[in-house]
Parts: structure tokens; C-alpha cells; sequence
């Protein structure tokens, strides 16, 4: 069993100025994720795209993530607080991203970069899809260091003991969603799209195995408090998001594997 490090949320502050790990780790991910860009630049196939069209996707991207993310978790997950004090959707030092949320603002930031581009959909988001599982990894290492998002009460070996969830010790499931929904669906990915596939499988088997994957972790991690369960005294909010997910990844590959064959 351990005991949840006292990690202190700033990581520097030069007078008034403060700047908090949780935002560190998005300005890594989108760093690291347009390295991996560049690189997939060499192996994508079919495409064409430079450095410029790289720079340009990951700020469009990171403005999806940004406002699609806090807006989305406020609608999601604290929407009568939202309504309350509205102010509240810019603290985002405190935590409090929508994954969900998230992938909406992304969808939108690329239809508006395909038309600027002239780009097709899927031709985007097949290139971009195997990068968005490092940004996931890097924000459930900053939730981790915010001390949110704890699990559900365990006495498992490995289980730690939260000081502000109380003296049980819990699941560290932020730690679970890092290695599922980071570490694991970054190999998957960039394994499964190493090779040419049909347009639109690649995208399709990231909403399959982010959803899969969340819904699993879902079981692991404490409901929100403001949300509890959904229905059935399990579902929560982030299962009855990841739902629709997985339903639509597993029509698009079908259809995507469908139309190769009606082409070959």
C-alpha cells in the first residue's frame, strides 16, 4: 500500500505569475506530439504534408482540445456550477478537461483545417489519430499530480491511500488510464497504422479502443461527486460517453474494410 505523494500543483511562480504541471503536461504532449508528426509526415501513405500543414493541424488541434475539453466537462460533468458561476470554465489550472468534450472541439478544428487545407475528413484524422493517445497520457499524469480523479476503495496491494478522499486505500486509477489509454493505445496505434489500411480504419480503431478502454477504467475510478452513478447503481458518465464511441468505431471500420473490398 503507499500514500499519495504531496505533490505541490505549481511548478514555478515568479510573483503573481503562477504555472501549474497540469498545464506543463499539455504543453509536452502537444511538443511531443508534433514530433511524432513530423515523423508520420515520412510514413504516411497517400498524403502529402509538410511542415507547415504539421504546425498548422496541432494548433488547430490544441485549440479544439483546449476549449472542446473544459467546455465539455463543464456540460458534462459540472454543469450546474457552470450555470452558477460561469467564470468558472477559464480556471482551468484547477483541472476539469472532458476527454469527450475534447474530441468534439478536435472534430470541429479539423473540418474547418480540411477545408482550408483541402484535405478529406478521414485523410486527417487517420494522420493525427495515433498522436492523440500521448496527449491523453500526458493528462492523466497531470491529473494524477492534481491528486483528482482517485479510484474506488481496494485494499489491492498497490492500492494508495488519497489524504483529501480520506483514509481508505483506493485505486490509482489515474495511473490505470496512463497505461490503457496512453502507453497501450499509443502502441496499438502507431503498430496498426505502420502499415497502409483503408481510409477511415485507423480513426475508427481509436474511438473502439479509447471507448473500450475508458469504459474499463470507468469501473476502477470514483464516480464524479456532483454525478454518481448514471443508471443500473455502475454506469457513469464516462462509460455512458464512451458507449456511442465504440458503437460508431466498429460501424466506420466495417464500412471502411467494405468499400477496400468493393474496390479491389
Amino acid at each position: 500500500m503507499f500514500i499519495y505523494p504531496d505533490i505541490n500543483r505549481i511548478a514555478l511562480q515568479i510573483g503573481p505569475i503562477k504555472i501549474f504541471w497540469y498545464g506543463i503536461m499539455y504543453v509536452v504532449a502537444f511538443a511531443i506530439a508534433w514530433g511524432l508528426a513530423i515523423l508520420r509526415t515520412k510514413k504516411t501513405f497517400n498524403a502529402r504534408w509538410t511542415k507547415d500543414q504539421v504546425a498548422d493541424l496541432i494548433f488547430y488541434c490544441a485549440l479544439g482540445v483546449i476549449i472542446g475539453g473544459r467546455l465539455g466537462y463543464m456540460l458534462f460533468y459540472d454543469l450546474p456550477n457552470f450555470l452558477h458561476d460561469p467564470i468558472i470554465i477559464l480556471k482551468t489550472w484547477q483541472g476539469g478537461m472532458s476527454f469527450h468534450g475534447g474530441l468534439i472541439g478536435v472534430m470541429l478544428s479539423v473540418i474547418i483545417f480540411a477545408k482550408k487545407q483541402r484535405k478529406t475528413f478521414f485523410e486527417i484524422t487517420d494522420f493525427v489519430a495515433p498522436l492523440v493517445p500521448v496527449g491523453l497520457g500526458a493528462g492523466r499524469i497531470g491529473n494524477f499530480i492534481n491528486g483528482e480523479l482517485w479510484g474506488r476503495v481496494t485494499h489491492a496491494p498497490w492500492a494508495m491511500i488519497y489524504p483529501q478522499a480520506g483514509s481508505q486505500p483506493r485505486h490509482p486509477s489515474e495511473i490505470y488510464e496512463f497505461l490503457l489509454e496512453g502507453v497501450l493505445l499509443f502502441i496499438i496505434m502507431w503498430w496498426f497504422s505502420a502499415k497502409p489500411k483503408p481510409r477511415a480504419a485507423v480513426s475508427a480503431l481509436f474511438l473502439i479502443g479509447y471507448g473500450t478502454f475508458r469504459f474499463t477504467a470507468e469501473f476502477f475510478r470514483q464516480p464524479d461527486q456532483q454525478l454518481g452513478f448514471i443508471a443500473f447503481n455502475w454506469l457513469t458518465m464516462g462509460q455512458l460517453l464512451s458507449i456511442p464511441m465504440v458503437i460508431a468505431g466498429i460501424i466506420m471500420m466495417f464500412y471502411a474494410y467494405k468499400k477496400e473490398k468493393q474496390h479491389a
